[in-house]
Parts: C-alpha cells; structure tokens; sequence
C-alpha cells in the first residue's frame, strides 16, 4: 500500500469515527482522532480525504458522499441519520432518510439514531427497510441527541 492511499484510509477511518461520535473531541477517542485527521491531512497531495471515495452513507439504496468534515451539532438534527455501533452486515454504512433534492432536507442537520441488532445482521440500503426491520422485531433504533452533527451529503 502506498503512502498516500495508507493515510487515506486512516482519515477516512477517524472522519467515520469522529461522524459516527458527533465529533465530539471530550470523548477517549475524539483528541487522538483529531490530532491524526490535522497531521494527515497537511501532508497529503490531491482531493481532501474526507471525501469518501466509497460513499459515506446509503440513500434508498443508493450510495451519496460527502465532501465537507461532519461537525457536532448536539440535540439540533432535523434528519434522521441511522448508524450501526455495534455489530453490522458485511459492506453496511450509515443509512440516511433524506437527501438533497428531497422536500425536507435541511442541507445535512442529521438526527442520529444507533441501530441495534437483535437478529442476524443484513444489509440495509434505506430509511424504510430500516423501520421495517425494527418493526418485525429484528433491530431497534435508539435516537441519540447528544450524536447529532452537520454534514451535507452529495448523490
């Protein structure tokens, strides 16, 4: 592996972490993060590393992107953004309700929820098979105000 696909993944790695923890820099993880995401991102050459070159999030399942880093944004999300904390299906990313273009997007205000496996993890690509696996008993979905951030997504 390359240097600069090597320090790619690992910001990549620390702005999933530090999106999924809402960027907040008072937890164990959030300064060391930190620290990795400023130092890689003054020695790297080319596109920003936050741009996640697999796609951040799944959108009724589609992939979309971001292009800018997720600031915190305790207890102010508007849309509802679904993570996986714990255990997941192979290939799953966050899963979000809405996206730009969409009546009721308000430019990446997330709403953080943790989905919580009960059953055998599957992949979910969308809002709707979300709620409809938490209504057939197989997940539930814990709405976390103090994880909500800002980060505007692109399709």
């Amino acid at each position: 592996m390359n240097t600069f696909h090597g320090k790619t993944q690992a910001l990549t790695l620390a702005m999933v972490t530090l999106a999924a923890s809402a960027c907040d820099t008072q937890s164990t993880a959030g300064p060391m993060l930190t620290d990795v995401a400023v130092e890689s991102v003054a020695s790297l050459q080319g596109p920003p590393p936050f741009v996640f070159p697999d796609g951040c999030c799944f959108y009724d399942g589609t992939t979309v992107r971001t292009v800018v880093p997720p600031a915190a944004s305790p207890k102010r999300g508007r849309d509802d953004f679904y993570a996986f904390p714990g255990a997941a299906a192979p290939g799953q990313k966050a899963v979000v309700a809405v996206a730009p273009g969409d009546q009721g997007y308000h430019s990446g205000q997330w709403k953080f929820h943790a989905v919580t496996w009960i059953a055998a993890p599957t992949l979910l690509t969308s809002a709707a098979d979300i709620l409809q696996a938490a209504q057939d008993g197989l997940l539930t979905i814990t709405r976390v105000e103090a994880n909500d951030f800002k980060c505007p997504i692109q399709p």
